[in-house]
């Protein structure tokens, strides 16, 4: 099947999936704890007969039974050399059901495995995970491929470069967010959207998640980026228990009345996740079938993205400027910290020119030294879980540019592509593949060009070969190539002839390093002031330059302000309101120090001590707050020769950091990644110094927690951050792993003299086990308390199975626990 032929089948109306299979596989026999795909192979007659019964109610593609048939998965049931075989047959049955009434979409899903920094999977082992499923499921004869309930964006991207890496075959991506509209990873329903249709998904959408009414927002949200049609697979409401079973309280006529919401949200894939059943797609066939879909967007924006946060560029918009100083030409100090292997100095770039005002981040590694590729995917892993921002990808080595591209979580913007020929050539192409945004450079291999008509000639043959690659104007960003005009009078005029061609002929955005045009001369910041205002009243979209000049980022909000552009009055308003206190605050500051500096000449001595102190206090903490693993030792090593107690060390640095960790991970400003990165970090500081610790400077009450997944589930990820963050507490945790017993886990709490029982539960099939572990807590009379948590758990779940508390996350569980204890 192609893409255009999936299409086409959109042209007629609405294209229906069909609805939930494990859950009706449950009620049709199927325990808990098994191997979903080799039940399905033991019991072929129950999925073929769902299956029909799907494509009787008007589902035109069946997803075939394969969601967790990768090697990892298998591997938890001991089955991984049977991964042809099983998603082989598995196809076979699906194709079986199907006839010559639908279609055959292959279903892949997460591993169930970290990757880096998070856990220990590296992106091309995930990659090759992904392609040797994708390439069984191909050669079995599939029509089209969906990668399902994704709630990492990262791990999303490899799975879908592995099956465009393996056929030509349409794929459709669907995510699964929370009821704050976020995946677990922080992902945003547009900036997936974005992400994925540049990466080359046919379809996107979302699954599970929610009950259609909710998903409508989402997919309102997803609906403004679109240029692909979007799917919504929802569930059928909320799960309950009743007579210990789990069911969802939305029955088909309910569930089909919010079919005409999600089409006027913009979705025209529709289906049904958890507890949907035939009849539930059979009514939304029959509600929805004859409502002619909103047309896809044709239109493209013009937008970059990281994991958690979009930037727009807009040529008729506020000026934009991409951060430059994470690039080591003539920066001594970053040179010494990459030649260090350290990336602090990175970091503290990305986080100062956030707060200036920079609204992409460049990021090049090229000096001599060091392995520039390594650097640059080590950089761009920090920096993004140091900042929300965008990146641009700046290197002069297109293979550097490819690894760059292939790792980075988001959209990025390719800093640069030229008619160069070894550039023109390969790099174009990667752009497309990985679907990032780039400036184009116009020059060739016989340098600058020689005048404007030049400059315009290698404008278009970049331009037209891009477009010629199924890429659009929209994705291209035209340097101006400023040059300086002590070395030739007419460079100003020329960029800026170049910028106004570029936008008003070509309608194209334009960026130009700005400081170039000085370069030289004397008092260049008059120069470069001058330069920019005459830049923005020509057209110039962004600027390569430093945010930290005042000049230049107070001269474009007023230049934006006289040009009425969108916001242009607020953000001059607010800009100078920032810069007037920033003078204060120096003002102030400079007026103390010269104080500060009187009363230290008396007291230098004595004070040494104290400041070496206050040093290592902050920088442990920073370390802890940035998920610094590599510098955390080194910082509590500094603070104990200073004199400070280990235990001091714990409870006024260690434990206020993940505590601060923890309210930012509350308030949606950190995410996942840093909460484990800063949990990680905390772990490896406390064990440094757990030998020294005395048996009267314990880090915390004597309380011991036995924790596991329930029986059936194994999905770990979020008990195992659980773990980790009561042990930082100086809990002791005894982590019984996933699919366990109630038995167990009953019998390890007797053994223990456990005061806590953590349930954790990812899948509403294996949610109910959590009811049995406090039954049979209750009958034989333990003492611990029980608590529950994971994505498919609610305060109002607790409470029926009667559990001593319920938490929403790890930081929300470690309160949760000094509640119960007495301790908060």
């Amino acid at each position: 099947m192609t893409r255009e032929e999936l299409y086409g089948l959109l042209e007629k109306g609405p294209v229906f999936l069909d609805g939930a299979t494990g859950s009706n596989l449950q009620k049709a026999g199927m325990p808990t704890g098994v191997c979903p795909e080799q039940w399905i192979l033991d019991h072929p007659d129950v999925i073929v007969d769902l299956q029909k019964r799907y494509i009787e109610a008007g589902t035109q593609i069946l997803y075939a039974p394969t969601f967790s048939g990768n090697r990892i998965k298998l591997e938890e049931y001991g089955l991984a050399d049977k991964i042809v075989e099983i998603n082989t047959k598995l196809v076979q049955l699906c194709k079986e059901a199907a006839g010559d009434k639908g279609l055959v979409c292959a279903d892949m899903t997460m591993t169930g495995e970290s990757l880096e920094p998070m856990g220990d999977l590296e992106l091309e082992e995930l990659i090759d995970i992904y392609k040797e499923q994708a390439k069984i499921l191909y050669e079995a004869g599939v029509d089209l491929f969906v990668v399902e309930t994704m709630m990492s964006l990262a791990e999303t991207r490899a799975a879908v470069l592995a099956i465009k890496e393996t056929c030509d075959l349409p794929v459709m991506v669907s995510m699964t967010f929370d009821e704050k509209g976020k995946t677990l990873y922080g992902n945003t329903p547009e900036g997936c959207m974005v992400v994925l249709q540049s990466l080359g998904a046919d379809i996107v959408g979302i699954n599970c998640s929610t009950g259609p009414e909710k998903m409508a927002e989402m997919v309102r949200q997803m609906k403004k980026y679109a240029n692909v049609p979007i799917l919504a697979k929802p569930n059928a409401g909320l799960p309950q228990m009743v007579d210990g079973e789990t069911v969802y309280d939305m029955g088909p006529e309910e569930f089909a009345s919010f079919g005409p919401m999600l089409m006027e949200a913009g979705a025209s894939v529709l289906g049904g996740c958890c507890g949907t059943t035939p009849e539930h797609i059979a009514r939304l066939v029959e509600t929805t079938k004859d409502i002619v879909p909103v047309p896809v967007m044709k239109e493209h924006k013009r937008v970059l993205a990281s994991e958690r946060a979009l930037q727009e560029i807009d040529i008729n918009g506020p000026f934009l400027v991409i951060g430059e100083r994470i690039n080591p030409t003539g920066k001594k100090a970053l040179q010494e910290s990459l030649r260090q292997g350290s990336m602090d100095v990175v970091c503290d770039m990305a986080e100062e020119q956030e707060e200036m005002g920079a609204h992409i981040l460049d990021i090049n590694m090229g000096m001599n030294g060091i392995d520039e590729k390594a650097m640059m995917l080590e950089a761009i892993q920090e920096v993004t879980m140091t900042t929300t921002l965008p990146l641009c990808i700046d290197s002069s080595h297109v293979d550097i540019i490819e690894a760059a591209l292939r790792h980075y979580p988001g959209r990025a913007l390719i800093n640069s592509i030229s008619l160069e020929k070894e550039k023109f050539e390969k790099l174009l192409p990667i752009a497309k593949k990985y679907g990032a945004m780039f400036i184009l450079l116009p020059l060739s291999d016989a340098g600058l060009p020689k005048d404007i008509d030049e400059k315009k000639e290698i404008i278009h043959k970049i331009l037209d070969r891009a477009l010629e690659l199924g890429m659009c104007k929209e994705d291209i960003v035209v340097d101006g190539l400023v040059a300086t005009v002590g070395a030739n009078k007419n460079a100003a005029l020329d960029t800026l002839a170049t910028i106004r061609y570029c936008k008003e002929e070509l309608g194209l955005a334009t960026v130009g390093g700005l400081s170039n045009i000085s370069f030289g001369l004397p008092n260049r910041g008059y120069v470069n002031a001058a330069f920019v205002t005459m830049a923005l009243q020509s057209g110039l979209t962004m600027a390569i330059a430093n945010p930290s000049s005042d000049i230049m980022m107070n001269l474009a909000a007023a230049s934006d302000l006289l040009l009425n552009k969108t916001g242009a009055d607020l953000n001059y308003i607010n800009r100078m309101a920032e810069f007037d206190a920033k003078k204060k605050t120096e003002s102030v500051k400079k007026a103390e120090t010269v104080k500060q500096d009187a009363k230290k000449e008396a007291t230098v001595l004595a004070e040494k001590k104290t400041e070496e102190t206050s040093v290592a206090h902050s920088a442990i903490y920073k370390a802890v707050l940035n998920g610094s693993m590599k510098n955390i030792l080194d910082e509590v090593k500094a603070g104990l020769v200073a004199g400070m107690e280990p235990g001091v060390i714990v409870s006024e640095e260690l434990i206020p950091a993940i505590n601060e960790v923890g309210d930012l991970f509350e308030q949606q400003k950190y995410f996942l990644p840093q909460l484990i990165a800063s949990a990680e970090t905390m772990k490896k500081a406390i064990e440094y110094l757990e030998p020294m610790l005395s048996s009267g400077d314990e880090t915390g009450p004597k309380v011991t927690i036995v924790i596991a997944t329930v029986e059936g589930d194994i999905h770990d990820i979020g008990k195992n951050l659980v773990a980790l963050m009561l042990k930082n507490y100086g809990f002791r945790v005894v982590d019984l792993g996933k699919d366990v017993s109630k038995e167990t886990i009953v019998q390890a709490a007797i053994d223990e003299n456990a005061d806590i029982i953590a349930l954790s539960a990812l899948m509403t099939t294996t949610m109910m086990r959590m009811k049995d572990v406090v039954e049979l807590v209750r009958e034989k009379n333990v003492d611990a308390k029980v608590i529950i948590g994971g994505a498919v758990i609610t305060q109002s779940y607790a409470d029926e199975i009667g559990a001593d508390g319920y938490s929403k996350d790890a930081a929300d569980a470690v309160r949760l626990v000094q509640r119960l204890m007495g301790l908060a």
